[in-house]
């Protein structure tokens, strides 16, 4: 299996070239956007959903996700479409960039020309790169795992972008409509999966893309904290173990793939 791992490496790619060269002035290094406000009711200072100060996250806990890929088929989309809606994704005909917070990914493996396909997104690494080469601090990690752009300081430079081996994230080019609250964007920055913070902080115990593939039937997905033993998702990370992409960077990722 480690040849589809290295496969899925490879082809982990982003289409269409960027086009867009609008520049955004960088505030010395604090954009006073307090109060701004991006769409009809919604404000950037809304973003990530931080859990409210007298519920501070906390290490002690580890969110993640398992992938089975034996059980994602080719033709389901039910993650990537869950992802678009409950963010607002939603696709525009006329752009060539729109973002991608999960893509699917085929893979075949040469020598047994067996195929599979599973979901990459933002994989929450524990030893993010993107917050490594991020000049502003917008790139971070909270202590529980979970990787988020912070978009009041967000340059629109795309170090992150370059520095992510995954490919996971994307780059707002342009003007934004019927945003979600939950969901606050904004053009001229970069974003990626947030695993669906707002539903984590709200203790609703899962994300939208894993919710879908559920009711979907496959359960490929599944989300829990990998520092809890008991927890379903550990349980099975023990039974059945889970791979890394690119386990020789050390990158400790928070998202593994089953069967890969």
């Amino acid at each position: 299996m480690k040849n589809l791992v290295t496969k899925a490496y490879s082809l982990i790619k982003k289409s269409p070239a960027e086009t867009d060269h609008s520049k955004r002035s960088f505030m010395g290094g604090v954009v006073g956007a307090a109060g701004l406000t991006v769409a009809p009711g919604v404000m950037l200072y809304q973003t990530a959903a931080a859990k409210p100060a007298d519920q501070p996250v906390t290490d002690e806990v580890r969110w993640g996700m398992l992938v089975n890929v034996n059980a994602c088929t080719e033709d389901c989309t039910a993650c990537v479409d869950a992802c678009n809606d409950e963010h607002g994704l939603w696709p525009d005909p006329e752009s060539m960039t729109d973002s991608q917070w999960i893509r699917k990914l085929k893979v075949t493996d040469t020598q047994t020309g067996n195929s599979k396909s599973f979901p990459v997104m933002c994989q929450h690494c524990e030893h993010p790169p993107c917050v490594d080469v991020c000049p502003t601090g917008a790139s971070f990690k909270r202590a529980d795992g979970i990787v988020l752009v912070n978009m009041h300081t967000c340059i629109g430079c795309r170090y992150c972008r370059m520095a992510c081996p995954y490919k996971a994230r994307s780059f707002v080019h342009e003007d934004l409509h019927d945003q979600l609250p939950n969901s606050p964007r904004g053009k001229g920055c970069v974003e990626s999966c947030n695993m669906c913070v707002h539903k984590v902080d709200a203790g609703e115990g899962t994300t939208a893309c894993a919710e879908a593939c559920q009711k979907d039937g496959h359960q490929a997905i599944t989300f829990g904290d990998l520092n809890d033993p008991q927890s379903e998702i550990s349980q099975r990370l023990k039974s059945y173990g889970g791979a890394q992409i690119r386990a020789d960077l050390g990158l400790n990722t928070g998202v593994r793939y089953q069967g890969l």
